[in-house]
């Protein structure tokens, strides 16, 4: 029999049914392939071109709403079709928000069924018509460098608000990749010591036989290298502000020196008798908890109470979700520049897979992630141009062990699957002749 390029793809946990849809399918001339259980289902898909999904709703373990969303992510392009002998309004309401094309309720007649198929198969995805899921252009949405319109961000800016033009000593915390050095910015330039010098200093970038040297300065001869005088990166601060990232890996030396300067507003070069009066205002951030280091003696009591004069806590991106439409506006303009005039839009569908998402990377993550989309897509970045670790996945449960007989039959259905039901090929790649496939298949 001469079969049609589709292959169709039918999950039900009632083998009656499947049966049942197989033969209509097969009278059509259709290839089709089974599954008992949206985990099986999804290992087909993983390893078959498939065309079209039919499947039940209401299965045991994983329900076929999973699978559908599954879909509507992995396979953004796939027509679904769901066969159901449990209708509810919800569930065809929640069909349909996840793209699916059709919904049949069991019982129904082959004609239903083949008028249903045709539906799906002739479907054509209008791609002109997503929209740009642009965010809206406020003058609020930007102070700065910092972007976002969030209660947490507002927050933020009020407090630099209040010590902009002061030099009260600033610590940010917040987890890695939340922007704390973009905060250090806008308190320095957003005030009235802008056009003074402002240094940032990496504490976790530096060796840390060389942080003293590059922070406080040296003195010629002061140790093997050192040929001339040299001042540090607090002297190249005067006047303005310098940020020290990562304060938590400065060792117990250099926290030793970095409290005089906080005490005496003074620093001491390396080598040197000395000290050098400074007037500079002093950043610090980290992203490790401070208080469990004092406890374990890594880092020094006094010298956390003269930097955290000022806190300011920079929420997480999870926790700031109503901002990410804003940043990815930001980022797709800024490569859109960078890759020469390559202005991406987004569509709504993967907008929301970015604002459902939990960004453990925070905002840096999320730029690495539009970057990629834009150099992967054309004119609109879709579902398909995100990440695999970022779309709907199932939480399956552990399986059962299982006796070698059951295990063997469903790897030779596998390759079956995989190979047309060429038994020739099917026992090639199995290792074993044709007669031993077709005595298993017996069996």
């Amino acid at each position: 029999m001469q079969l049609r390029k589709e292959n169709i793809l039918i999950v039900d946990d009632d083998i009656n049914i499947l049966e049942l849809l197989q033969r209509h399918l097969q009278s059509w001339k259709y290839h089709t392939y089974k599954a008992v259980s949206v985990k099986e289902a999804v290992q087909i898909l993983r390893d078959t071109n498939i065309d079209l999904l039919i499947t039940d709703l209401k299965m045991p373990e994983i329900d076929g709403t999973e699978l559908i969303k599954f879909v509507s992510e992995h396979y953004p392009n796939l027509p679904k079709l769901v066969v159901t002998g449990y209708p509810s309004i919800q569930d065809s309401l929640n069909a349909i928000k996840s793209g699916v094309a059709d919904y049949l309720t069991k019982p129904f007649t082959k004609n239903e069924l083949k008028e249903a198929i045709d539906k799906c198969l002739d479907r054509i995805e209008n791609l002109s018509g997503y929209a740009f899921a642009k965010a809206e252009t406020k003058k609020d949405t930007a102070y700065g460098e910092i972007i976002g319109i969030s209660e947490k961000i507002n927050d933020v800016i009020q407090i630099i608000e209040r010590v902009k033009d002061n030099k009260a000593t600033i610590f940010i915390k917040g987890e890695s990749g939340t922007g704390k050095e973009l905060v250090a910015r806008a308190i320095h330039y957003q005030g009235k010591f802008s056009r003074a010098p402002f240094i940032a200093v990496n504490c976790g970038g530096i060796p840390e036989n060389l942080l003293e040297a590059e922070l406080f300065g040296y003195t010629k001869g002061a140790f093997t290298g050192a040929e001339k005088n040299r001042d540090g990166f607090f002297q190249a601060a005067s006047g303005g502000t310098i940020f020290l990232d990562e304060i938590g890996n400065a060792s117990k030396a250099v926290q030793t020196r970095l409290l005089r300067v906080l005490q005496e507003k003074e620093v001491v070069k390396v080598g040197a008798q000395k000290a050098d009066k400074i007037d500079v205002r002093i950043i610090a951030a980290t992203n490790s908890n401070l208080k469990e280091m004092i406890k374990k003696d890594s880092f020094r009591e006094d010298l956390f109470y003269r930097l955290t004069v000022v806190e300011i806590e920079v929420a997480p991106l999870r926790e700031r979700k109503e901002d990410i439409p804003l940043l990815v506006d930001k980022f797709l303009f800024k490569y859109g520049v960078e890759y020469k005039d390559r202005f991406i839009k987004i569509s709504p569908e993967a907008m929301a897979v970015l604002k459902r998402y939990e960004w453990p990377g925070n905002i840096r993550e999320l730029e690495n992630v539009v970057q990629r989309a834009v150099i992967m897509s054309d004119k609109c970045i879709e579902i398909e141009h995100l990440p695999h670790n970022l779309k709907f996945n199932i939480d399956f449960p552990e399986s059962e062990l299982q006796p070698l007989k059951v295990i063997e039959k469903k790897y030779i259905q596998k390759v079956l699957n995989a190979t047309n039901n060429n038994k020739t090929r099917a026992a090639e790649i199995l290792g074993i002749t044709r007669k031993t496939l077709r005595q298993k298949l017996e069996s």
